[in-house]
């Protein structure tokens, strides 16, 4: 199978390349990124002379070359996005762009030569909103609070309607939070695990009781493999490890691992239309798909830390943002 990854130097993208090209040799990747916020080529390092590998650099809003592509392959899986929610605040245009438009550019590119090609949209949990209570299924409707997941929503809709109106082989994944290696400075964990390094005030927006669900990002690779393999057009497949954790609970365990006191811990204004707690239902997948997550939180969280101990020239290029604008949702001018 050859399939086309879009947004293969991040960390959800770069994951996936590396899984597949490890789990599955017959599999044949070509990975188109831009090389924006939030990729890294470094995260593919050694990865470059596969013969079964191949990287361009382009950006997904493109169609003369989105067009090119698609119609080389049996498969597209849309990992690219504009992700931090942050930012989405100060700028929302670029996710609008990235995000929906980008989507768009890749539904029509299928519909117009390559009909038979598999498309699988990687969608997040955030696209539901806020779970006051229970966990959100498969037929909870979108309801997005900011304009991250609200160009994730959109683009969810996109595809769905082309689903059901061109006949398209497309199904949606919406996961949890992903955690593990490769992941830019700019999220939770490894935000923590660098300023604790650096004997840093660690920023909680709040009073830290904010919940997130959290899933290992192998897991999430599997995840999309199996949807890849037996999903069904039309269909939408939560991934989740039911991992919910406050996050001044998460950043207490990594200061906990580094020995750092946790007196650190400084808690910020909150950022606007914060939601309180996500939680998924991923029964869905598990039962019609037979997919389950292997690893436990603990010792995925404790490996995690440790890569990043091991691998400060890896995160040292990024990590002058973290330091001096732990925050940046308030760069874009709103206070």
């Amino acid at each position: 199978m050859k399939v086309l990854v879009t947004g293969g130097l991040g960390f959800i993208g770069s994951s996936f390349c590396r899984y597949m090209l490890t789990e599955h040799p017959d599999c044949e990747l070509i990975n188109i990124d831009k090389i924006g916020i939030g990729a890294n080529p470094a995260n593919l390092q050694g990865v470059d002379n596969d013969k079964r590998y191949t990287f361009i650099k382009g950006d997904i809003c493109n169609p003369q070359l989105i067009n090119r592509l698609v119609h080389q392959v049996d498969a597209v899986i849309n990992i690219a996005a504009e992700t931090h929610v942050d930012r989405s605040i100060s700028d929302p245009n670029v996710f609008l762009q990235n995000n929906t438009v980008g989507t768009f550019t890749i539904l029509e590119a299928i519909r117009r030569h390559n009909h038979k090609a598999r498309f699988i949209q990687v969608s997040t949990d955030e696209v539901y909103g806020e779970a006051l209570t229970g966990s959100f299924t498969e037929n909870t409707p979108p309801k997005p609070s900011n304009p991250y997941s609200a160009s994730k929503a959109a683009a969810d809709m996109f595809a769905l309607s082309y689903q059901r109106t061109y006949g398209l082989n497309i199904t949606l994944t919406r996961c949890t939070n992903n955690f593990g290696p490769y992941q830019l400075p700019e999220k939770l964990i490894p935000k923590t695990i660098i300023r604790a390094l650096r004997d840093l005030p660690i920023p909680l927006y709040g009073k830290g009781q904010n919940i997130r669900d959290w899933l290992y990002v192998t897991d999430h690779c599997c995840a999309i493999n199996t949807v890849l393999k037996d999903g069904k057009p039309g269909e939408i497949y939560n991934i989740s490890a039911s991992n919910e954790i406050p996050n001044i609970e998460i950043v207490k365990k990594i200061l906990t691992q580094l020995k750092k006191p946790q007196t650190l811990i400084t808690f910020v204004e909150d950022r606007p239309g914060h939601d309180l707690r996500y939680s998924l239902d991923s029964q869905k997948i598990q039962t019609q798909l037979n997919w389950k997550p292997k690893a436990g939180f603990e010792d995925s969280l404790t490996s995690t830390v440790e890569w990043y101990l091991q691998n400060e020239r890896w995160w040292t290029p990024f990590a002058t943002d973290v330091i001096l604008h732990p925050t940046p949702w308030r760069i874009g001018g709103l206070h």
